[in-house]
């Protein structure tokens, strides 16, 4: 391996899938602004995803239907109607 092309700031992250309440904890250089309790009673980092394991339909082998709270009006009311 190549020195000092590597992040050095690896971390414990909890991810946790809103789609299906999932949560899982894993070492991650991701930066973020929210913490949460974990199982062990220590506080670490929170990361929020869509989808994981859990709800992906290649994964689960099933549709999942995950409602992100109405896409197309956020982009159209952030876009509008672009000419």
């Amino acid at each position: 391996m190549k020195k000092g092309i590597h992040p050095e700031s690896y971390r414990l992250v909890v991810f946790k899938d809103t789609s299906c309440d999932y949560s899982f904890l894993t070492r991650s250089t991701v930066e973020t602004k929210d913490t949460i309790v974990w199982d062990d009673g220590n506080e670490y980092p929170l990361c929020k995803i869509e989808i994981s394991d859990k709800s992906h339909p290649f994964f689960t082998g099933q549709q999942n239907l995950v409602d992100t709270a109405g896409r197309i009006e956020k982009f159209q009311k952030k876009y509008g109607n672009a000419q």
